[in-house]
């Protein structure tokens, strides 16, 4: 099974002109070339699975698209996606960051999907996708440690609780480095697709693991690639494994 995590920050693309006129104003604006050739890479993957992290499910700033259900319907995917800021949350009353949201997308069929959400932090969204011998978590932690390590410990009380395998996925926003994960993955039992800890941001030049794909007992990694792909801010993870047993 071929899993592909990918935060496409909108589609707002990359580079110098991101930056005008004035630093970051790239997120007010998307690009339907952006995402076109998000969609081209994505489909000549051909995969099972994809997680996206930031995509905007229909502002004014995608043209109304809703780009997990255009890059499903492309790759004929099913697809769920949610607003990662909580129902409770302001930021569901401001135009454009209302419409920010993550996405599961699955070619295989699709058991169940539920929405968790962690108590601290701004975005607080937990989308867990369940298959039939497996069940993913997606998630984007809080860009504040203090937040992320509370994330940490809600993330290990549902990965306790899961009767699967399971994998755990998503950006995990590690300025502080990979150490910051050591507790949890030895309280929860994952480990890191990523053997050889390639960097994924910034996709220029990368230096940073801020993007990870942790996986329990009973899944086998037969492949893991972190392509010099330039569409986002972030370089996408491309992930082959399988369920032993299934």
């Amino acid at each position: 099974m071929r899993f592909v995590l990918y935060n496409i920050r909108y589609a707002t693309g990359t580079g110098p002109t991101f930056h005008l006129p004035v630093p970051g104003a790239g997120y007010l604006r998307s690009n339907a070339r952006v995402l076109e050739r998000i969609i081209q890479f994505l489909k000549l993957l051909d995969p099972d699975l994809v997680g996206l992290i930031e995509i905007d499910m229909g502002s004014i700033r995608s043209g109304l698209v809703n780009q997990a259900k255009q890059i499903a319907e492309s790759l004929g995917h099913y697809s769920t996606y949610q607003c990662k800021y909580g129902t409770s949350s302001l930021n569901n009353l401001v135009p454009i960051v209302r419409k920010q949201a993550n996405a599961f997308l699955a070619a295989p069929r699709v058991e169940g999907e539920r929405f968790h959400y962690f108590e601290t932090g701004i975005k607080r969204l937990i989308i867990e996708l369940e298959l039939e011998n497996v069940s993913i978590f997606l998630v984007h932690l809080s860009l504040k440690f203090r937040h992320r390590q509370d994330q940490l410990r809600h993330l290990h009380e549902l990965v306790k609780r899961s009767r699967k395998p399971v994998i755990v996925a998503g950006d995990f926003n590690t300025f502080w480095g990979d150490h910051e994960l050591y507790l949890f993955m030895e309280a929860s039992g994952l480990r890191n697709a990523n053997r050889l800890g390639l960097p994924s941001y910034p996709s220029r030049n990368p230096r940073k693991e801020l993007d990870f794909i942790l996986h329990s007992k009973g899944i086998e990694i037969t492949h893991f690639d972190v392509p010099d792909v330039r569409f986002s801010d972030h370089r996408p993870l491309i992930c082959d494994f399988e369920v032993r047993g299934s």
